[in-house]
């Protein structure tokens, strides 16, 4: 994949199909150290130990549409490339837990891209799903800023009013933009 943001709407779309009824993507990205994390946590089926050890096989997958299950590896594969790391943890109705830490200044890092349409997607394509974003940023001269999206709170002030509903899809991409800039501090 081109951009890193593709390999978290492959992942998310496995909480998905793993009946998560709760998604969490956090950016984690330090400038003084060099590094970006990208964390996928669902509350979703969650998988045996077995199935743990496999899903990094690209020649793995549960879905019977295809014969192969190229996204997790290929996550895996772009951390380490940088020397970064990736850890996987999951249990059996539990949940999935997803880490990708890459080395930022390596020159195989490819860019996060379009990380904010690709959440913009998630949410307002899944309107029966909660998602929390949280994109955490230190930058060069060691300032932090955290900040969070949750869709339960948005659901507490919409009512029924659907996220794919056209006003309220667009106030949640302005919603996310607005998360983005105030990261470039």
């Amino acid at each position: 994949m081109r951009e890193l943001s593709l390999n978290v709407m492959d992942i998310a779309q496995n909480s998905i199909r793993a009946e998560a009824s709760l998604t969490t993507v956090r950016i984690d990205e330090s400038i003084p150290a060099g590094t970006m994390s990208i964390t996928i946590t669902d509350n979703g089926c969650g998988m045996s130990e077995e199935q743990v050890k496999s899903v990094i096989d690209p020649f793995f997958t549960t879905r019977t549409t295809r014969k192969v299950g190229l996204g997790v590896p290929l996550f895996k594969m772009e951390a380490e490339m940088t020397g970064g790391s990736f850890t996987i943890d999951s249990t059996l109705g539990v949940g999935t837990t997803l880490t990708a830490t890459f080395m930022t200044n390596h020159v195989d890092m490819i860019p996060l891209g379009e990380i904010g349409a690709v959440m913009h997607l998630l949410i307002t394509c899944n309107p029966e799903i909660d998602f929390l974003y949280i994109r955490e940023k230190v930058n060069a001269a060691g300032e932090e800023k955290v900040l969070t999206l949750d869709t339960r709170e948005f659901r507490a002030q919409l009512g029924d009013i659907p996220f794919s509903e056209p006003d309220v899809s667009e106030w949640i991409k302005e919603y996310i933009a607005e998360m983005e800039n105030e990261l470039e501090f």
